[in-house]
């Protein structure tokens, strides 16, 4: 008879800059199920951790905006295929982390992937929708265009977080 197997415990990293660098605390925080159980170390941020962040997303966010609408929904659209082949790994996941039924947290998931969808469709639509020629007085011409202008912090909710953070 073999000998049971020993857990392997999985410590999350932050992920900054396309890199996966341990926070500068180096401390950690237990993530746990909605019964107490451990799932796993997440890792507790510092401002500095804050700061390091907010300098790669500016140092991104040249590339990410003068990337045609049509690149940015390509990229989007490619975050819902890859997580609708993960779905099942995903659905265990949200399962166990919020205490859910496996077809509440499928419906969870099923909806971040629809959502991913929705946002990669509207990212060459956008600015037909909300842009466009506003009428002024006097012989002027004034045009509005969206576009990209800056950083965005997301913080996401205890309920539902999967989805909360799409």
């Amino acid at each position: 008879m073999s000998d049971p197997r020993l857990s392997v415990f999985k410590t999350y990293k932050l992920y900054v800059g396309g890199k996966f660098p341990r926070s500068e605390s180096g401390r950690v925080y237990e993530v746990t199920d909605s019964k107490g159980t451990w799932l796993a170390n997440a890792p507790q941020s510092s401002r500095k951790d804050a700061r390091d962040a907010v300098s790669a997303a500016r140092k991104a966010f040249g590339g990410w905006s003068g990337a045609t609408a049509y690149n940015r929904g390509q990229i989007l659209y490619r975050v819902a295929e890859m997580l609708e082949g993960r779905r099942e790994q995903y659905v265990r996941e949200v399962a166990a982390a919020e205490g859910l039924s496996k077809s509440k947290a499928a419906d969870q998931v099923d909806a971040a992937i629809d959502r991913w969808v929705w946002y990669a469709g509207w990212t060459d639509k956008i600015a037909q929708v909300v842009g466009g020629g506003n009428p002024v007085a006097g012989p002027y011409f004034n045009l509005s265009s969206p576009e990209p202008t800056g950083v965005v912090t997301v913080l996401a909710p205890q309920e539902s977080s999967f989805l909360g953070l799409v």
